[in-house]
């Protein structure tokens, strides 16, 4: 087995380095986060970085990088407090990817991609046609990460979407049969499969499947 101390580790070239790294966490979430700046024009960005926060208010949070330059996604949410939360779906990874590409402020990821904007029960943010499980979220608080100089967003989910055959009779929602995506690292894109359901774990019982 490969052993890197972090010394090693920091003096990699900068591209290996980034991708060792970002690939150490496992398999996460593929999302794109949609906005609208206050005078209209559209944003659509990919995050790996959406995890689920808590159930009752249902909020999420997602990290934001330096806003060393022009961040877009991250001025609409403050100048509009709403953002939309989209997964990326197997059959489309490649126009969800590009949305990572620098456009100017003036250009909608959306029309440059190849993706439809979708507008529902009057918020004013761009939802993703395509995906099948996507939701509009208010922005509620942000933490300044100071060891990375990043922030770390906190939404409550206001609306929710999706299509009703992905919900079991206990309320889980089976992303495979949405064909969901993950990622690896910044680009590595993969296919998900059920393994198994557990019962609720409890000491001293072994696991049994649900």
């Amino acid at each position: 087995m490969k052993k890197l101390k972090r010394e090693e580790i920091q003096v990699l070239p900068r591209l290996e380095r980034m991708h060792l790294i970002n690939s150490l966490g496992g398999i996460k979430s593929a999302n794109l986060i949609g906005t609208m700046d206050t005078i209209g024009n559209e944003n659509l960005a990919i995050f790996n970085s959406v995890i689920h926060l808590g159930s009752n208010p249902p909020m999420l949070n997602f990290m934001m990088r330096p806003h060393t330059v022009e961040r877009h996604t991250y001025e609409n949410i403050k100048d509009t407090l709403f953002f939309t939360v989209n997964h990326v779906h197997e059959d489309w990874v490649d126009l969800a990817h590009q949305t990572s590409a620098k456009y100017e402020r003036v250009e909608s990821e959306f029309e440059k991609v190849g993706l439809t904007a979708e507008y529902k029960d009057n918020f004013s943010v761009p939802l993703v046609k395509e995906s099948q499980v996507k939701m509009v979220c208010s922005f509620v608080n942000e933490y300044h990460i100071k060891e990375h100089n990043c922030h770390l967003i906190i939404g409550q989910i206001e609306a929710l979407y999706f299509h009703e055959d992905l919900q079991q009779k206990d309320g889980f929602l089976d992303l495979t049969k949405a064909k969901t995506a993950g990622i690896i690292g910044l680009d590595g894109y993969v296919k998900t499969s059920n393994l198994k359901r557990y019962d609720y774990a409890r000491p001293h019982q072994k696991p049994s499947l649900k």
